[in-house]
């Protein structure tokens, strides 16, 4: 009897530790559900926020891309604006040689208009950047084309003897290269 009270007692410790190890699985799954639905949770909220930065980031791309776009198609306007008033020096230099006048004054009003519209279009260039090649610069290959060579006593070999077109700068780059003549 006593064996049968043994194994009794035995199976009854037994059917209590499964039923403590069942009670602590159930505890631990319920645990681990927790944390997994805390965790789903998070990774959600993450892929939201990941989900509306990159929303904003496309949005500010856009914009920045739109922007520039508009800059490079107005970039030029100030540059416009400053050229009308060349402009209404040109057309008031042609409405003056419209007028009833004798041909000596007339030139001569024709010749100041265009000084003063000449000023004017080198003044505006200039505020914009664009500078004539000084003609008292030594050759330089870089902004000056060197289109005939003769010889002369009086100025050294490279040396510029006369220029036959202007040349330009625009903001140090040469936008177009003077056609000089060189000494030998």
């Amino acid at each position: 009897m006593n064996k049968k009270k043994n194994d009794e007692a035995l199976k009854n410790e037994e059917q209590e530790n499964v039923e403590n190890v069942e009670e602590q699985l159930e505890k631990d799954e319920a645990e681990a559900g927790a944390e997994l639905d805390k965790l789903q949770s998070e990774l959600d909220e993450l892929k939201d926020k990941y989900t509306r930065v990159y929303a904003d980031f496309d949005n500010v791309k856009k914009r920045l891309e739109k922007e520039k776009y508009q800059a490079i198609e107005y970039a030029n306007e100030k540059f416009a604006k400053d050229m009308i008033p060349v402009l209404d020096s040109l057309e008031g230099a042609l409405k003056a040689a419209e007028g009833e006048a004798a041909c000596e004054d007339l030139l001569k009003k024709m010749k100041e208009g265009i000084e003063l519209t000449y000023k004017l279009f080198l003044t505006n260039l200039e505020k914009h950047g664009v500078e004539k090649v000084s003609y008292d610069e030594p050759f330089d290959p870089n902004i000056h084309n060197a289109v005939q060579s003769v010889d002369h006593d009086e100025i050294e070999s490279g040396e510029i003897v006369q220029t036959f077109q202007t040349g330009y700068k625009y903001k140090g780059r040469p936008l177009r290269e003077a056609m000089v003549v060189v000494a030998n």
